[in-house]
């Protein structure tokens, strides 16, 4: 029986001749093996290796060792938790400051703050500033201690 391809010899693989892949891939250098070696399967074993138990040593007790409590940890203001505002600052922004709305910016109430700001400035000129009394009222409510006004928008209490 005479091969078509020289260079391999039919006799080896058993009576019967495969033709060379025309187009090869490319081989990396872990792919490649001469043809001289024979390729065998890596050794896998069936289970993972027994963990082996850790080894103690004779080590001193540190008495310097953290104790927990049961207590979380307060929050801390700086992560963005809300802070109690003072009454006292909305109360003199409410008198002084009031018809702009400055009180409920600073109590976190934006959409009222924005109102008593558009109509101080649009209503204001033409009624010369009555509006504004709006923001003293307030004012006097927030430093007089009315129910509706002893929380700012986040519900925290204000502080004195």
């Amino acid at each position: 029986m005479t091969s078509s391809y020289p260079d391999q010899d039919p006799t080896s693989q058993g009576g019967q001749s495969t033709p060379p892949d025309p187009y090869p891939t490319t081989q990396s250098p872990l792919q490649f093996r001469p043809q001289e070696q024979t390729l065998q399967p890596p050794h896998y074993s069936a289970q993972p290796p027994a963990p082996q138990p850790p080894q103690f040593a004779a080590q001193p007790a540190t008495p310097s060792q953290p104790q927990y409590s049961a207590q979380p940890p307060l929050p801390n203001p700086a992560y963005g938790y809300p802070q109690p505002k003072s009454k006292i600052a909305a109360g003199l922004f409410g008198i002084f400051l009031g018809g702009l709305g400055i009180h409920r910016f600073y109590l976190g109430y934006t959409t009222i703050g924005i109102i008593q700001l558009v109509l101080t400035v649009v209503v204001g000129i033409f009624t010369f500033g009555l509006v504004g009394l709006w923001g003293l009222v307030e004012g006097i409510m927030i430093l007089a201690g009315a129910s509706y006004f002893q929380r700012d928008a986040h519900g925290v209490p204000l502080r004195d």
